[in-house]
């Protein structure tokens, strides 16, 4: 047995930086694509049966709430928690449900306009119309072959949550594929 014990107490902490911080707004008359603060995103998982836990999540959370799917929830805040809150919203959750942060590990991008979803249906086969998709819904899909979730903030504004590792490639996609709206 060994007698190595990790000190988790060290002073090290990485210098993080936004993946596309250097990225600006792109914008016309008809679509803006926008990368969104790295704040907070915590998934949240509980058994699908687990009742009243989006209510549950939504006194809790220091921001938003979205589905992910059965059992499954985004926190998303705009500004990134102190350990300590982060640690009292973890436990907070328990036993009912599990969080995981993973404000290092996603970003967010914000595509809006009034082509946004017909920029978006050149990558997904989700129906984005309103009706079929109105403010507040969500739903994880595929962009082109990036797996990513997707929630409508308003009318003509939808808010993108990818793996940070593709973050740059959906971006870049984006672009393209709003190219005919510039």
């Amino acid at each position: 047995m060994s007698d190595f014990k990790p000190d988790f107490k060290s002073g090290f902490r990485p210098a993080l930086r936004p993946v596309l911080g250097k990225k600006g707004a792109i914008a016309s008359t008809a679509i803006k694509l926008s990368p969104l603060p790295e704040g907070t995103i915590i998934h949240v998982l509980a058994a699908p049966d687990t009742s009243d836990m989006e209510t549950r999540l939504g006194s809790l959370a220091k921001g938003d709430v979205r589905v992910v799917s059965p059992g499954q929830w985004f926190i998303v805040g705009e500004q990134p928690l102190s350990p300590p809150d982060m640690k009292a919203l973890l436990a907070a959750l328990e036993p009912q449900a599990t969080g995981v942060d993973q404000s290092q590990g996603r970003v967010r991008i914000r595509i809006e306009g009034r082509m946004a979803e017909r920029v978006l249906a050149k990558g997904t086969a989700v129906d984005l119309s309103p009706r079929a998709f109105p403010v507040g819904h969500s739903a994880t899909t595929l962009i082109g072959h990036i797996a990513a979730h997707i929630t409508r903030l308003d009318g003509q504004a939808f808010e993108i949550i990818v793996l940070r590792g593709f973050a740059e490639s959906l971006w870049d996609d984006l672009a393209r594929m709003g190219l005919e709206f510039q």
